[in-house]
């Protein structure tokens, strides 16, 4: 197993799965790549759209700004989870569903990795959807990690 993919939203679960991945690429020298994923904003705004970077006092797209603000999530979830020690990280950010984005990136990677339970509205589930469609779909084995408690 050379890498192992991590869906990460920000979530507790997501968290706990990373640390849990994070011991595997440990163990078989893998590289971690954690993949986050946000709306396609063409859908939502059909008009090109341009905001101010207050910190560079530049301009980017709202594309631009929606990536590196995911990114943030990322390095959060990372740091949150005690940081990648000596394992290879690799970033991924894309527009797309989650499901579908992590099944685009884990195609050719040995594990799968997400949380049982992400940042959805249905906390009374023991799945939540995005795990249903990645376990249905995802192109090589899943890891489902449970929530604190239910291991």
């Amino acid at each position: 197993m050379d890498r192992i993919v991590v869906g990460v939203d920000g979530s507790e679960g997501a968290v706990r799965g990373l640390r849990w991945a994070l011991e595997e690429a440990r163990l078989h020298g893998a590289v971690l790549e954690l993949v986050h994923s946000y709306p396609e904003l063409e859908q939502r705004y059909p008009q090109p759209a341009a905001v101010e970077l207050p910190d560079r006092g530049s301009l980017a797209t709202a594309e631009e700004l929606a990536a590196a603000k995911t990114a943030e999530v990322i390095d959060d979830a990372l740091r949150r989870a005690g940081g990648p020690g000596d394992v290879e990280v690799r970033r991924t950010v894309r527009a797309g569903s989650p499901a579908a984005v992590l099944c685009e990136v884990a195609a050719g990677a040995g594990l799968l990795v997400v949380g049982a339970r992400g940042l959805g509205g249905f906390r009374g589930l023991l799945v939540g959807s995005v795990s249903q469609q990645v376990i249905a779909h995802s192109p090589c084995p899943v890891a489902l990690i449970p929530p604190r408690g239910e291991e």
